[in-house]
């Protein structure tokens, strides 16, 4: 058995580095393709040398560009790619272009497609991650639900109950197997002058909130609004685009600390240590709830409502007044919560499945 490991950008990197070690473990025959989606230092190749991956096979470079030009150009060369290796499995992870691509790119090649982390759905279609995630479904022939309520979701879309398995999340086993790391190769508090649970961190990237002015707008003025009523710094790991976006707006971020992207561990550890995590990023509501640290969603909706479930994370809109009463009742949460996630061993059910299937 031959497997392709496909990805493109810094959660997937993530969340595929276990399953990358337990190929390797296994002595598995097994390429990384990177598309190269993030394609910034501090985006990626940072992430391979942190967590001692093999460095790609292959990097496509497609960089950044529209929706289509973007897929476009991770589907022609992961097909050129996957014509020479003739792998027997690609592996995608999420719902990035780039998952899209390499599910795509695969089942023209009839080649077998495994999603990891599929099933989730938004029921926002306004959201290309939304589109990316449902059309890689339909494409999977061995699809890996982090969740039951996941895998009902695909059941509910006609989806083959013997192509579904159940496994957890592999963001828990990166959680597990890195946080004891980062603790040993980080002192980001100290460089950016924090002190533990006196500061709120901040991630937003997606584009439905920073192509949107309005949007935009109201986020970073909810965020002003915290640094001036608790005093305390508003920490915001800015992505270039969403930067970008700031100017070309003429937005204002006053108070809010911006700085460059962090390492993983650098970044691990600030979620471990916030007062409250703020973000439209679906990968950091789940860690942050694996951590046990409260969370407020800058979005209208999420794919991982397990998480409000247990009562880790609470929606909040992009409106400023909804933005601060949703920190402020997140702070009276109880910080230990159940994680619905699975136990960190979700690597090692999708390689059994992988070899059981294959």
């Amino acid at each position: 058995m031959k497997i392709a490991i496909v990805i493109g950008t810094r959660p997937e990197i993530i969340k595929m580095s276990p399953i990358i070690r337990e190929c390797k473990r296994r002595k598995k025959d097994y390429f990384i393709l990177h598309t190269g989606q993030h394609y910034s230092y501090n985006m990626d190749q940072i992430f391979f040398e942190q967590l001692e991956l093999p460095k790609p096979k292959y990097n496509l470079d497609v960089g950044s560009g529209t929706q289509a030009e973007q897929t476009g150009r991770a589907l022609i060369g992961i097909e050129q790619v996957l014509l020479n290796e003739q792998p027997d499995v690609v592996l995608v992870e999420g719902d990035t272009n780039t998952v899209l691509a390499g599910a795509l790119a695969a089942t023209k090649l009839h080649i077998k497609v495994g999603h990891v982390e599929s099933g989730l759905r938004s029921y926002d279609r306004l959201m290309p991650e939304e589109i990316n995630r449902i059309l890689t479904d339909h494409c999977a022939d061995i699809l890996f639900a982090p969740t039951e309520k996941s895998k009902q979701n695909l059941l509910k879309e006609n989806i083959p109950e013997d192509k579904i398995f159940v496994t957890g999340n592999t963001i828990v086993d990166a959680v597990y197997q890195n946080l004891e790391l980062s603790c040993k190769k980080t002192d980001v508090l100290e460089r950016l002058g924090l002190k533990e649970n006196e500061y709120f961190l901040v991630t937003v990237h997606r584009q439905e909130n920073v192509e949107n002015k309005a949007r935009f707008q109201g986020i970073l003025s909810g965020l002003q609004r915290l640094e001036k009523e608790y005093k305390i710094p508003v920490l915001y790991p800015i992505h270039p685009r969403s930067r970008k976006k700031i100017e070309e707006f003429g937005l204002f971020a006053d108070n809010i600390n911006l700085v460059e992207p962090q390492d993983l561990f650098g970044f691990l550890q600030l979620e471990q240590h916030a007062k409250v995590i703020l973000t439209d990023s679906g990968g950091v509501q789940e860690e942050s709830c694996i951590l046990g640290n409260p969370c407020v969603t800058l979005r209208d909706n999420t794919e991982r409502p397990e998480t409000i479930d247990v009562g880790s994370n609470v929606l909040a809109g992009t409106h400023p007044e909804d933005i601060v009463y949703a920190v402020s009742v997140m702070l009276h949460k109880e910080r230990k919560v159940s994680n619905p996630f699975g136990n960190g061993q979700s690597s090692k059910k999708i390689v059994d499945i992988l070899e059981e299937r294959l």
